[in-house]
C-alpha cells in the first residue's frame, strides 16, 4: 500500500509543478512589453515588396536605408541585413 501512496504523491507533485510552470509562463507572457518596432509602411515606396518573399525584399532595403540614402537608419539601429525580421508586413 505504501508504493501506491508514493505513486499518488509523485503524480500530485508533477501536476503541481506543471501548474506552477504554466502559471509562470502565462504571467511572463502577459507582462511582456508591447510591440515597439514600426511596421513596414504601406506607401508607394514599399508596396512593391508586399508580394515578395522576405529575403528577396530585404535585398532592396539598402537602396534607401543607408547613410547616404533617402531614409538613413539611426546610428543605434540593430543589424541591417534582416529588416523584415522585425519590421512586419501587414
Amino acid at each position: 500500500m505504501a508504493s501506491f501512496d508514493s505513486k499518488k504523491i509523485r503524480i500530485i507533485l508533477l501536476n503541481a509543478a506543471f501548474l506552477v510552470t504554466s502559471i509562470g509562463i502565462l504571467a511572463f507572457l502577459l507582462n511582456a512589453p508591447e510591440e515597439s518596432t514600426a511596421k513596414l509602411p504601406l506607401d508607394e515606396d514599399h508596396n512593391r515588396f508586399i508580394g515578395m518573399k522576405k529575403k528577396e525584399a530585404e535585398k532592396f532595403c539598402t537602396e534607401c536605408h543607408t547613410p547616404e540614402g533617402v531614409y538613413p537608419l539611426p546610428e543605434d539601429h540593430p543589424p541591417k541585413y534582416r529588416c523584415l525580421f522585425c519590421h512586419k508586413r501587414d
